[in-house]
């Protein structure tokens, strides 16, 4: 089993083919691991891939290599998110689009869940990845929202992050669009916050 470090996440420079096969394996990868758990075998990722298992294993020689890929890729998008919805939206539209993107995220998360907390420390530098892209992206957000008085200023973005994780944990796979609303709710409840404030 391979032990990552953190600079073993650092994407690396690839041929545009070769680049191709690695995008289509991490898509597969996360839709079957949502559908078929970590352990799922190789030639079912790859057939959704379209791409043949030898190319697998060239890229990811162990599966943990590919299962840190995928959760890697997707803390990636959900970083990248925080800028384009600030560029588009008003900053409290942009916040709460922002933790309806990351309610996705955790909900693709659950195939790996078992695999990131099972102590293999092939894992262990993912949690600081996470922390380190998501926590700056959802702070730029919760600034720029307070600083237009439309959220509470209490609220730091460690804290966001949990409670919308927790929210996420609770809610089951057996209750579709629950996390979502129960997110809802807290985005409201931080929009009131900010309500109560001004009037204070």
């Amino acid at each position: 089993m391979s032990n990552l470090s953190a600079e073993d996440l650092q994407p690396r420079q690839l041929r545009a083919d070769a680049r191709r096969n690695v995008d289509a394996l991490l898509e597969a990868a996360k839709v079957i691991f949502a559908t078929s758990g970590v352990d799922a075998p190789a030639k079912e990722i790859t057939d959704h891939a379209g791409v043949g298992v030898g190319t697998l294993y060239r890229h990811f020689p162990q599966r943990s290599d590919l299962v840190a890929a995928v959760f890697q890729r997707e803390v990636d998008a959900c970083a990248a998110a925080g800028p384009e919805l600030s560029a588009t939206n008003e900053p409290g539209e942009a916040l709460a689009k922002w933790l309806e993107r990351y309610t996705e995220f955790l909900a693709a998360k659950r195939g790996l869940a078992s695999a990131l907390h099972s102590g293999d420390p092939a894992f262990d530098a993912l949690p600081g990845y996470f922390s380190r892209h998501l926590e700056p992206a959802l702070d730029a957000l919760l600034d720029a929202a307070a600083a237009r008085n439309e959220i509470r200023t209490d609220v730091g973005a460690d804290y966001l992050l949990h409670a919308v994780a927790n929210l996420c944990m609770s809610a089951g796979d057996e209750r579709p669009g629950y996390s979502k609303r129960m997110v809802s709710l807290l985005v409201d409840g931080l929009r009131y916050g900010a309500t109560a404030q001004r009037e204070a």
